[in-house]
């Protein structure tokens, strides 16, 4: 699914400051929890989750909306449409296919090319190419199974 890294405090910060930015302890508190996080996480998860030292509602949707702007972690609604949040693998999320389950939220990256862009008309600009597949990945079938 996604390569491990080190979620130390100075490798999350070392990560932010690579796309130009703070690392302010705001993104690398939620940074690190997102890398030490094996599923996909709600708004609400990672304020739980970050207990007595979570920050205003406000600040933790700026800090998501970074990090998935930034391409350090993933947004994607589950079955029902709650936004979940999962740490993105590093260098390697714009040359791949992923597949994104629509019930857990979770994403897997595949062994897949992307396709080919389509031409674009005269003055416009590609600066990113994302192909996502849906669906229900294997653990979320065999719930829905049983």
């Amino acid at each position: 699914m996604t390569a491990t890294f080190s979620s130390g405090p100075q490798t999350v910060a070392e990560q932010i400051r690579r796309y130009g930015a703070r690392a302010t302890p705001a993104r690398i508190r939620v940074l690190r929890l997102l890398r030490e996080t094996p599923t996909p996480l709600s708004h609400a998860d990672i304020e739980e989750r970050l207990g007595e030292s979570a920050m205003d509602r406000v600040t933790l949707y700026r800090v998501l909306d970074w990090l998935v702007a930034s391409g350090l972690a993933h947004k994607s609604a589950d079955a029902h449409r709650v936004f979940r949040f999962s740490a993105a693998s590093l260098g390697e999320h714009a040359t791949h296919v992923h597949f994104r389950c629509e019930q857990c939220g979770g994403v897997y990256c595949l062994d897949a090319s992307l396709p080919v862009a389509p031409a674009l008309p005269p003055g416009f600009s590609l600066t990113r190419l994302e192909f996502d597949l849906r669906g229900v990945c294997a653990n979320c079938g065999k719930e829905t199974k049983r």
